[in-house]
């Protein structure tokens, strides 16, 4: 492995781009067809500075060097967002950059897969401990076949569905077909974002991805990034094959992108940066601050400019709501037929709670928008409502003795109980992995 990283500060561009020199100077790369894959516009990453080195390094070197956005469901990017994301001019692309292809992954188009395999049931259960027993048709993005060498480059932070994001996430569901985006998201909302959001090591979600990446047989190569904490630049970089990459720059990541509090929060507000443009991408307010709210409490999701829970998913959340998880799997005949990724961000973004059918849900605590979408809209949606105008961030600043917390740019940082005050709530019965009770989903 090629590593550098600190645990303040951050590295030089001198010291990121000697050591991508390094970690790409074998012959073996020369007359190779790569493709990269990015992230979108929704993650914090110093991805101009990537494309550079990576153009600086190969292409006068390789066949064809290639970029492929991992959109997972999100929305394409235009050719002005895609030149903002890379950090290049127009006139730079139609030039030094005139060789090199940034395609958007085309995940509503059947023709854009290709089938890797299938991953059995029983394997499914083994995977899942037991929480799901079902087969998956392991498809991803065909332009995985046509290169010789597939790069993973992009960040790695605390993830509500895998534990860390990064590394074959990348594939799953960066450019996967939907039904192992389906099966790992909902895997996810079983265990529940509370429990595994932050979870060292390799989780059953984790699991999962890893072994359908390694149905994709074209060699992959990861260079996996640790953002230091308010900046746009690296900690750590860490350059392996994609488990071992994402291993290392996990636990750094880890260290600076979870802060510990001494107790939970009555109210908690939640500022979105501009990077998350509908509720889909901005829920990430919640899930990161969710351990930090007391039972009762409320986060406010603060964010204008959204207007859409979900540019791509909008319709089918408008049908189900967002709920609870136990809401779901106890009237699971009613929502089964529902895709299990929208199952799972609609839990996600409601939280721990209760069901029963006697006395209905019951959620942990109060999830309120105070955005662009109106009070009705919120309503239909099973969300709570403020009014943006009423807000002034900088009031709820330095309140934290009052049990209130600002967070200013909210999404990326996961914010946890210190450790002695979270396992006095682990103790009370809520089960890292737990099985009980989810028997009805099993197929």
């Amino acid at each position: 492995m090629y590593s550098l990283a600190v645990n303040n500060g951050t590295l030089s561009d001198e010291q990121v781009s000697g050591l991508v020199h390094q970690a790409l100077a074998d012959p073996k790369l020369d007359g190779q067809r790569i493709l990269v894959l990015i992230p979108d516009g929704t993650r914090t990453a110093p991805i101009p500075q990537m494309f550079r080195l990576l153009h600086q390094e190969l292409s006068k070197r390789v066949a064809a060097l290639d970029f492929l956005i991992a959109l997972g469901t999100h929305n394409p990017m235009s050719e002005e967002q895609i030149n903002h994301l890379v950090g290049v001019t127009h006139q730079e692309r139609e030039t030094t950059f005139k060789k090199v292809s940034i395609f958007n992954h085309l995940w509503d188009e059947p023709d854009t897969f290709i089938s890797c395999g299938v991953i059995s049931a029983d394997e499914i259960a083994e995977i899942s401990r037991g929480m799901l027993h079902q087969a998956v048709d392991v498809r991803v993005n065909k332009l995985v076949t046509e290169y010789d060498l597939i790069m993973i480059c992009g960040p790695v932070f605390p993830h509500e569905v895998v534990g860390f994001s990064g590394g074959n996430k990348y594939f799953f569901p960066g450019i996967a077909g939907q039904e192992v985006i389906d099966l790992s998201h909902w895997l996810g909302a079983l265990i529940t974002s509370y429990e595994i959001i932050g979870t060292p090591g390799i989780t059953p979600v984790r699991r999962l991805i890893n072994r359908a990446a390694s149905l994709i047989s074209t060699p992959k190569l990861c260079l996996a990034m640790v953002v230091a904490p308010k900046t746009n630049q690296l900690a750590g970089l860490y350059i392996d094959k994609p488990e071992s990459a994402w291993e290392a720059a996990a636990k750094l990541s880890a260290k600076l992108h979870i802060k510990y509090v001494d107790q939970p929060f009555k109210q908690v507000l939640s500022v979105m940066p501009q990077m998350y443009d509908d509720i889909w991408t901005a829920a990430k307010g919640m899930y990161k601050l969710e351990p930090v709210v007391a039972d009762g409490g409320e986060v406010i999701i603060y964010a204008p400019h959204i207007t859409e829970f979900s540019y791509t998913h909008g319709e089918i959340l408008s049908q189900i709501g967002y709920h609870v998880r136990d809401y779901f799997l106890k009237q699971w005949d009613k929502f089964q037929a529902y895709p299990g990724g929208v199952l799972a961000h609609s839990t996600h973004l409601k939280g721990m709670g209760t069901f029963d059918p006697i006395q209905g849900e019951q959620a942990r605590i109060r999830v309120t928008l105070a955005t662009g979408i109106s009070a009705e809209r919120c309503a239909a949606h099973n969300l709570n409502y403020r009014d943006p105008a009423t807000i002034r961030p900088a009031e709820w600043a330095n309140r934290e003795d009052e049990g209130i917390l600002l967070v200013p740019k909210a999404g990326e940082i996961l914010y946890r109980v210190s450790y002695s005050s979270f396992q006095a709530t682990k103790s009370s019965g809520r089960g890292t992995y737990s099985a009980s009770g989810l028997s009805e989903i099993q197929t």
